[in-house]
Parts: structure tokens; sequence; C-alpha cells
């Protein structure tokens, strides 16, 4: 998957879901509520108790979005989706309210708690990334099981969204996009890619360095994952210390990718400070500002975008349709990524990203 390749089809699915919330949005203004007396039944794939909650329209809305800390970048892209979808939800007298960790250290444990609190808040429809399936599966299941529809994005999958009993997957196929990842390093002449998984044991980070070692094999080379304590995640300096003695430890070493654009940052220090600057190439996942001005420059090679805003916004839409109306859409997994951003268009991703949607 190079830069110059087509995303594959979020701008379809945008299109696909924006329509839903435009036939909902008229229907509210219409009534001044969201009803459903028109509604459609749900398809045979949802459960029984999950099609309690669809287009019942008797009770008020109320969806609970289950997503990373609030100061983190990435997430601050989802949420403005989410803010987003959620405007319709308002205007049809439902509402949207956003749980998140204090922070990762114990993330699987804590995501658990949360989403067993939304429902207990008498959550509608609950939204939320599967990141640690063996801690958070459990609660998710009560959830469906128990009348709540479940709709996962960012984290997961289809093969989650299945066992959990989940109407719907919206986000990027991890291991696919480190699978991009590490072709491109390949393409580009690396042979030796350090993964740092500031995150070790989610689901979705690990697929991540396996999907980079898998590219790289295929072109040749090899990548080896540096787990680092997930207490470091968001501590610029002691991720830059551990890259940094990684690289100073083996002069092979040709590439460095990361998890979170917060770590490449820290790379990007550790790279210089290791005098690696001008043999060791950087990539990262996800994007923001900092990262699309290094690739520019010429300092990094590239970033995954897997379009966070669409994750918040289409998963909402999509709970608020079914909510209000029984209305899914006929795809169980809607991919918004992942797509390689490097120096071929990186001029084309800069004003999604000073919009604060990319």
């Amino acid at each position: 998957m190079e830069g110059t390749r087509p995303r594959r089809r979020p701008g379809r699915l945008a299109l696909t879901a924006i329509g839903l919330l435009a036939a909902a949005s008229l229907a509210a203004c219409a009534s001044g509520k969201a009803t459903g007396g028109t509604a459609t039944q749900p398809s045979a794939g949802a459960s029984s108790a999950a099609a309690n909650t669809a287009g019942s329209g008797g009770g008020k809305v109320s969806i609970f979005v289950v997503g990373g800390k609030s100061d983190d970048p990435f997430w601050s892209a989802v949420k403005r989706g989410v803010d987003d979808a959620a405007k319709v939800v308002q205007a049809g007298g439902g509402k949207v309210t956003w749980l998140g960790p204090q922070n990762y250290d114990n993330l699987g444990p804590d995501a658990a708690k949360l989403i067993l609190s939304a429902k207990s808040q008498g959550a509608t429809a609950i939204v939320g990334a599967d990141w640690v399936p063996e801690a958070q599966n459990d609660a998710f299941k009560t959830a469906s099981g128990g009348g709540v529809p479940v709709f996962l994005f960012n984290a997961g999958g289809a093969e989650q969204a299945a066992n959990v009993g989940a109407l719907t997957y919206t986000g990027s196929e991890e291991q696919q996009a480190g699978k991009a990842g590490g072709e491109f390093f390949a393409k580009n002449g690396a042979k030796n890619v350090l993964c740092v998984n500031t995150l070790p044991g989610a689901v979705n980070t690990e697929a991540r360095c396996k999907g980079v070692a898998e590219g790289m094999s295929g072109g040749g080379g090899k990548s080896t994952q540096v787990p680092l304590p997930s207490s470091n995640f968001g501590n610029p300096t002691a991720v830059t210390q551990a890259i940094k003695s990684a690289l100073l430890k083996d002069s092979a070493i040709d590439g460095v990718i990361t998890i979170s654009t917060v770590d490449a940052d820290s790379a990007a220090a550790a790279i210089d400070q290791a005098g690696g600057g001008a043999k060791i190439k950087l990539g990262t996942f996800d994007m923001n500002q900092a990262q699309l001005d290094r690739i520019k420059a010429g300092k990094q090679l590239f970033c995954i975008d897997q379009q966070p805003y669409l994750q918040g916004y289409l998963a909402v839409s999509q709970a608020y349709a079914y909510n209000a109306y029984g209305l899914r859409v006929a795809q169980n997994t809607l991919m918004t990524g992942p797509a390689i951003v490097n120096a071929g268009n990186v001029d084309a991703a800069i004003s999604g990203v000073k919009a604060g949607v990319r």
C-alpha cells in the first residue's frame, strides 16, 4: 500500500453514514425527538437482546463511547468525530457520553470497568475499542447479552466484534496496516527495523508490530519489537532514552516505527541523539502536524493514517441510526484505513490535520 494508492473505500463509507445522519436529522427536526415509528427491523444477524433497543423510539437515546485519554492527540481526533455525530443525536433529544481511562497503565481492566459503568448508567448503545480482549470481552458480552447494542471501533476488528456480539467494527485492520508499513520500509531500502511498542499486550499494537515484521520479511528484511512499560506512554524522555539505547546497542538498525505520534516525536529525538539522522528511517502509525512537517522536510519517511475522525463519526452515527430507527449498514466491517502518507502525498494531508480531523 503505497502513498499514491487510493484509500480502502473510506469515501464510500462516509457517504453511507452521512446519508444515515441526514435521514435521522430530518426526522428529528420534524418531530423534535428521535422516533422510530417507521423503523426497519434489525437484520437477522442482530442478537434478540440487542434488537430490543433497535428503533424502539419509546426511550431516550443514550450512547456511551469508551475511548482513550482525553489528552491523547490521536483520541482527540476520534472525539472530534464523535462530537460532530453527537450533534444529530442531541437534535433528536438523545445524548452521547465519552468515557476514557485516566492513564494506560491498566488499560484492559480499566476499560472493562468503563463498559460496565456505561451499561449501569442506562446506555442504549455502547461504542468501544476492544484493546485487550481477554480483559474486556466479558464486559462487552455482559452489555450485548443484556440488551445493549455494542459497536466496536478502533481496536478488536471483525473477529472480536463477532466474539462479543457487536453489530459492526469500524476502523483499520492493524496487522494489514503494519504490513503496509513494513513493505514501504523495505521498498525504501530498510533492512532492520525496530517496532517500538509502549502499550505491549494491547491487541492493536501487538498486531501493528506483527504486521511490520511480516511486511519487512516479504521485502527481505526483518523487524524486532521493542516492548516498553506502558507507564512510558506519554513520557517523551523515557521513550527517547529507551530508543536511543537500542540504536547505540545495534548499529545495524536502519529503521524505527512507533505506535503513536507522541512516540514518533521521541524516536526522532533519539535518532538525532544517536547520530543516525542520515541512516535511520522513521515511520509511525497515525499522524499529526509534526509528522507531516518532518515528512515534508525529508526527516521522516512516512506515517500510516487510519482516519480517526471517521472512526468516531461513523461508529456513533451507526449506533444512533440503530437505536432510533433500527437501521444498519450492510457491512459488518467499515474500514477507515490504512493509507501510507509520505513525501508524495503529504500536502493533501496537511489541511485535514489543521482542521483537527486527521
